[in-house]
């Protein structure tokens, strides 16, 4: 080997963006076999990637994605770079059905096809599963997650998980495979999937890196960063206020919009809903943000995404002291659930007070809201009394002396029974005409989540009825307790304790609904 061939094997050994450009070719949708170019989106995660080993000496990444962006691609090169330039390199790819898993193993072997003679390393096996580099003792191994202990027996040091959201036996899969790459450095696990509804092992994973915890760091990549989803829009094309909202909220241009639109409207088609804003099937596979990403799975939200994302991105004054302050307490009832306060206050929620507590004990959550009393001074509590829970913290701080305390019965007669099945019904509609009328949420996902999840259907007297926790922890494997508790602070109008005169006396309801 003379000094150039050195000099051009060591490069392509350190610079993988190098190697894949001149070594690595692809089948795009034009059919004919190229050199692979990395994208925008495939730069970023390249980046993100190679900043994490610098750190932490390994790669734990988890991709939430929008549909086709090339993260797959981008992590079979990859695999098949250090697996044919390290010596003892096991790589294994994990897809959620059989044709993904043929498609992804199709894409290696086509990179080592055309591999350069002088990269090419010899195989001492290739079959319709596996690439062997007998001389490297390293190699190149697919599987599709229908067996529950796929890749349980190996040592894996390259492992990536494709469409992880949609694994049969998820759980079963990360005690397994997952298990069987060691925590040591210069091993690599990566996880991508678009969304399948909030719950199951990727969304539990994403929640938890999202928050800052564990090893994995989450990548979000978004529609409109795929640079082919844009069209061409015809001549005096309007959309209507509410993609123009979306257009705005997200940055997009009118050709980016315009593809959104007819997305949307294949879409829209098929679950029936209205194409003039984001369908729930849209926001699933093509999200804009996490948020949208994670909603309620094969069912319209009685909140829609687009709606709770507009709250969380707006940034109104601050709160205006003449209108009350009302705190929602959703009390735990046992069974993991936690107790959820948050506060409202004129077209604000959740600014003052957001917090959940991990306490079963009604005589310590009493303690705990006892001193937000004391602190904030609101003019309404109302705790959620359903089944009996939440009555013992309601008795103790009233034997206290706090006056500003109202027990609240779900189950109990709406004020317009006309219309709502019950008064669980009538505060969630309450606080969805509330959020369409303008308001300024925090920004946090877990509250986001828990007001889009529970869906809506009438009654046999055609009165609005929610979806019941029961079920929608079933569907879910969540229960929408904060959004319960956003929910409480609709239970009755309020008026300012302090109110003095000086003017006619508003009550919550007023300024909320009415719009002064």
């Amino acid at each position: 080997m003379d000094t150039n061939e050195r000099y051009t094997r060591q490069r392509y050994k350190d610079d993988f963006t190098h190697y894949a450009e001149c070594c690595l070719k692809i089948r795009p949708k034009s059919g004919r076999n190229t050199l692979l170019e990395l994208n925008p989106v495939q730069k970023r995660i390249h980046a993100t990637a190679e900043a994490q080993r610098a750190r932490t000496g390994r790669v734990r990444i988890l991709v939430l994605k929008a549909r086709q962006p090339g993260v797959s691609t981008y992590v079979e090169a990859r695999f098949y770079w250090k697996t044919t330039h390290n010596r003892g390199y096991r790589a294994f790819i994990l897809t959620h059905k059989d044709e993904a898993t043929d498609n992804l193993f199709e894409m290696a072997k086509r990179f080592h096809a055309n591999c350069p003679e002088l990269m090419k390393p010899k195989t001492s096996a290739s079959n319709a599963k596996e690439l062997k580099f007998g001389f490297l003792d390293s190699s190149y191994r697919v599987g599709t997650a229908k067996a529950e202990g796929v890749g349980r027996s190996d040592t894996i040091q390259l492992f990536h998980g494709s469409e992880v959201a949609h694994w049969p036996n998820a759980e079963k899969h990360a005690a397994g495979a997952l298990q069987a790459v060691p925590g040591v450095d210069d091993t690599e696990i990566w996880l991508e999937s678009t969304a399948n509804g909030a719950s199951g092992l990727f969304y539990n994973m994403c929640v938890k890196a999202e928050a800052g915890e564990g090893d994995y760091e989450l990548i979000f990549i978004p529609w409109f960063d795929h640079f082919e989803y844009t069209a061409s829009s015809p001549k005096g094309w309007e959309p209507g206020a509410i993609w123009r909202d979306y257009q705005t909220r997200y940055n997009i241009g009118d050709a980016q919009l315009c593809w959104a639109v007819g997305k949307n409207a294949e879409l829209a088609g098929s679950t029936g809903d209205a194409f003039d804003r984001p369908c729930w099937l849209f926001c699933q596979e093509y999200p804009a943000d996490v948020r949208q990403a994670f909603q309620t799975s094969g069912a319209n939200s009685f909140i829609g995404t687009e709606i709770i994302a507009a709250a969380q991105s707006a940034s109104f004054a601050a709160p205006d002291k003449s209108v009350p302050l009302v705190f929602g307490a959703d009390i735990a009832h046992g069974g993991g659930d936690m107790t959820h306060i948050i506060d409202r206050r004129g077209r604000h929620l959740g600014h003052t007070v957001n917090l959940s507590l991990d306490e079963a004990d009604e005589m310590t959550i009493a303690g705990h809201l006892a001193g937000l009393i004391q602190r904030h001074k609101p003019d309404m509590v109302f705790v959620d009394i359903t089944g009996g829970y939440g009555a013992g913290v309601v008795d103790r701080l009233k034997e206290q002396g706090f006056a500003c305390l109202r027990g609240v019965n779900f189950a109990s007669k709406a004020q317009r029974a006309d219309l709502y099945a019950n008064k669980r019904a009538e505060m969630w509609a309450n606080l969805r005409d509330w959020l369409r009328g303008g308001a300024d949420m925090v920004a946090d996902n877990v509250l986001a989540r828990h007001i889009s999840a529970p869906g809506a259907k009438p009654d046999s007297s055609g009165r609005l009825l929610i979806e019941k926790k029961d079920d929608i922890r079933k569907r879910l494997s969540l229960s929408p307790d904060r959004g319960d508790a956003a929910a409480l602070t609709f239970a009755e109008p309020v008026r300012r304790k302090e109110f003095a005169g000086g003017g006619p006396e508003r009550t919550q309801f007023d300024y909320d609904l009415m719009g002064f």
